[in-house]
């Protein structure tokens, strides 16, 4: 079937105006963590304290991500999407000439809110201008912004900060944040429901609470030792508590802030748990990777940021090699393979050592990447196959914010994890390291009283125990890819959708 061609043009526009969207979003997730070093220097501020401007970015934006769906609806795509973007870059601006690191803390979180809808409207805008059979391409398409934040963030990040200064790092906003506004002012047409729906402050609020508080549980644990610190248990008792009152008023209310429906559709549900595990690769990775390379292989930051790019090619291959087969193979075969190659890598992953090549960690990165590129077009895709148009947008959101807790859960869990392993593996190393050993590489000469060379030998012993934590976060995350692919089976058969048509 022929398509205007002007038609063509306003949608390749409109997808280049989303993905300017996502990418500007998703790459203040991560770019202004290799800047914190400057930060604290810049505004006199201790680790624990600057470690709030990256904080409260994620609590806030976790915070009002499921409101994004409700404003839609209630205001109009368009006119949320774009105070969004206007917001997101106006604040970008305050937090680049913040004087002080409570007023970067306000403004980096006032940043999050306005961040916070750019995903999902971005996904639902996506869905409404593309026709269902071409959705699965359209979702290939806009994958590509999703990924580019996380992957190159980090590295553009330092680049800003060692060229000019870290208030660049805000600054870069600025010309994305005016083109994005004029196109989609331009490019979209504002429709609100004709149905008003009630805002339920009362399920919202519990939401909030309950996410926010797991949230700073997550983020705060690690640095202060998890339940032996009366916040963290404090925070705890808390989410739990809020999120058992959301669920008993969820199921009670009449008009919930979530629709009860999106919890009913089965496709929607088992998405999520994908959508989750793939935010917790994606995003764990790249964490985990970057101080992996510098501190155990020695990497300066920019050779680590090349180092981890080819990532990024195999995933846009993969969706550009999924936007031709999704709508001619069974999408779930695509998820299970892309899974399977992830774990695939992470297995490979579990067998590095201090002397893996860097030609086999840029390998082993472009097979993950791809295999992240096979699941996200197609799982989009099914989770969104049978649900209602009108809760399109608010599901869309749910779908963003399991993403971002499966990230956080991830981070908190995996890295905790890592600092455990890496003291108890330097205290065993430790107990079997003696001058008596054949392997004692100065002979039965023990260095007695010189410190700098019983440093050196500490140094070691505790990279051979940071590696082999490094292992087991990346043997604990091969598991759980595995165990989940047999979950695609209960997904709704691809066959259900149109299939693709030809000219």
């Amino acid at each position: 079937m022929n398509v205007d061609p002007a038609i063509l043009r306003r949608r390749r526009l409109i997808t280049l105006v989303v993905m300017m969207a996502t990418i500007m979003h998703a790459l203040d997730g991560t770019i202004a963590n290799v800047a914190l070093p400057s930060i604290q220097g810049s505004l006199s501020a201790t680790q624990e304290q600057v470690s709030w401007v990256i904080t409260s970015y994620i609590v806030s934006s976790a915070i009002m991500t499921p409101l994004a769906g409700f404003c839609a609806v209630r205001f109009g795509l368009r006119r949320i999407l774009v105070s969004a973007v206007v917001g997101f870059t106006i604040v970008s601006m305050f937090c680049g000439v913040a004087q002080t690191l409570e007023q970067l803390v306000l403004f980096r979180a006032l940043q999050g809110a306005f961040g916070a809808s750019l995903v999902p409207l971005s996904q639902a805008l996506m869905m409404e201008t593309y026709p269902r059979e071409e959705q699965g391409k359209a979702m290939a398409m806009w994958g590509v912004g999703t990924m580019v934040g996380p992957i190159t963030g980090p590295t553009l990040g330092g680049w800003l900060t060692d060229q000019y200064t870290w208030r660049w790092v805000f600054y870069i906003n600025l010309p994305v944040g005016i083109l994005c506004a004029t196109g989609l002012m331009l490019l979209i047409r504002n429709q609100v429901s004709e149905t008003r729906r009630s805002f339920d402050l009362l399920g919202f609020t519990l939401l909030a609470i309950a996410i926010g508080t797991f949230q700073l549980m997550l983020d705060r644990g690690q640095q202060l030792d998890w339940f032996e610190s009366r916040e963290i248990v404090i925070e705890t008792l808390v989410a739990g508590v809020a999120a058992a009152m959301f669920v008993i008023h969820m199921l009670t209310d009449d008009h919930p802030f979530l629709s009860r429906d999106l919890f009913k559709n089965r496709n929607l549900m088992i998405g999520l748990v994908f959508t989750a595990l793939a935010g917790l690769i994606l995003i764990v990775t790249s964490t985990l990777m970057p101080p992996f390379l510098q501190q155990l292989k020695g990497y300066p930051v920019f050779t680590t940021g090349i180092v981890m790019a080819p990532r990024g090619i195999g995933m846009m291959v993969a969706m550009m090699l999924v936007s031709r087969l999704i709508g001619r193979m069974d999408a779930r075969w695509l998820i299970a393979i892309g899974l399977g190659l992830c774990g695939l890598s992470l297995y490979e992953m579990t067998l590095f050592s201090l002397e893996v090549s860097e030609s086999r960690i840029v390998w082993n990165g472009v097979y993950l990447g791809f295999g992240l590129g096979l699941v996200f077009p197609p799982l989009t895709t099914l989770a969104f196959a049978t649900i209602p148009a009108r809760l399109r947008t608010e599901g869309a959101a749910i779908n963003a914010l399991l993403r971002n807790l499966g990230a956080s859960v991830g981070i908190a869990v995996l890295v905790s994890l890592l600092a455990r392993n890496t003291q108890t593996n330097h205290a065993e190393l430790a107990e079997k390291f003696t001058p008596f050993d054949p392997g004692w590489p100065l002979g039965s000469a023990w260095p007695g009283t010189q410190p700098q060379m019983l440093a050196v030998w500490d140094g070691e012993i505790t990279r051979q125990a940071a590696m082999i934590g490094y292992l087991n976060d990346f043997r604990v995350m091969m598991l759980c890819t595995v165990i989940v692919i047999p979950l695609v089976v209960l997904m709704q058969r691809q066959a259900l959708l149109p299939r693709p048509s030809r000219r």
